[in-house]
């Protein structure tokens, strides 16, 4: 499953990969990806036969992997990981930080535990799974890649999911920081933020009638591929090869959406107006202010609906 050209920029022979929550899904989808680009794959999955299962499935298509059941969120699952690509490859160059949960609820009725579960997977699985692999990367003094995994609702906010939301705009926080901090040891880091029919997006319900008639067999229509930049697990793959490449060792610092035919740059959030009073401010001039300064075209938040085509009558 190596790369068919040696000059490809994207060849990834002799690199070796770590992918959590890679049993199935978008996981798969980047640890499948990773070994036909040439590397060599660990397959972490908290279902430990979903892991040999997606491991099985790479090796028959004559890519090298290997399975490794652990729950991330832990400091000692972070370093098994990182143990078994160095035992099993003998390095480590490329950190996915896939795995995570949904435990969606509004504010007012989600427990802590729902809260705690979905961060623990989320943000500290993120933040260990990367350390491990930093200070692997840096011991080896060759560089390396993380690229985490960020979403939408990271970017924007989610109705119903204020612990993933908030995990995921921590993420997005995390790959401005390691940018930065791991510049000089050659690590890029980045996020991918994906769009694609899963298991979380099959419960949207304007997605849902177009998912199923893709499990028959159907494409996707065009005002969802690019429209919405919504499609397969596979379809937003490419981007994790090509971050862990050659050809993006400039590339760090950014969060990047992909999905059907749509590959996208988000912004860093920064000021869009700014206002002045001779002294500083007081409650009563920031509200005399407010409607015709900096508060006079006010930020959206949450996910756009999508923009579904309008069904004529017959």
């Amino acid at each position: 499953m190596s790369a068919e050209h040696p000059t490809d920029p994207v060849d990834l022979t002799g690199k070796v990969a770590v992918v959590t929550g890679s049993g199935r899904g978008l996981g798969l989808a980047y640890a499948t990806a990773l070994a036909r680009a040439g590397a060599a794959v660990v397959v972490n999955d908290l279902d430990a036969e979903a892991a040999e299962q997606a491991a099985k499935s790479i090796t028959a298509s004559g890519g090298r992997a290997v399975a490794a059941a652990a729950a991330v969120g832990t400091s000692e699952a972070a370093q098994q990981l990182v143990d078994r690509a160095v035992a099993e490859f003998g390095r480590l160059d490329v950190m996915v930080t896939n795995a995570g949960i949904l435990r969606d609820k509004v504010l007012w009725k989600m427990t802590d535990e729902d809260f705690d579960a979905v961060v623990t997977t989320h943000l500290r699985g993120t933040f260990t799974c990367a350390r491990a692999a930093a200070v692997r990367m840096r011991e080896q003094g060759e560089g390396g890649s993380l690229v985490l995994v960020g979403s939408p609702a990271g970017q924007r906010g989610n109705f119903g999911q204020t612990n993933y939301a908030a995990a995921k705009a921590g993420i997005a926080a995390m790959v401005r920081t390691w940018s930065m901090e791991l510049a000089r040891s050659g690590i890029t880091v980045n996020a991918i933020v994906p769009v694609a029919a899963t298991a979380m997006t099959e419960t949207i319900p304007a997605f849902a009638p177009y998912i199923e008639a893709m499990k028959q067999g159907r494409p996707l229509p065009d005002f969802l591929r690019k429209g919405e930049g919504f499609g397969t697990p596979e379809d937003c793959a490419a981007l994790v090869p090509f971050l862990a490449s050659d050809a993006a060792r400039a590339v760090t610092g950014q969060c990047i959406g992909i999905g059907g035919d749509r590959l996208a740059l988000w912004s860093h959030p920064q000021e869009t107006a700014v206002a002045y009073a001779d002294g500083g401010w007081t409650p009563q001039t920031i509200a005399a202010a407010w409607d015709t300064s900096v508060g006079r075209e006010p930020q959206t938040v949450g996910i756009p609906a999508p923009k579904l085509p309008e069904v004529s009558g017959t």
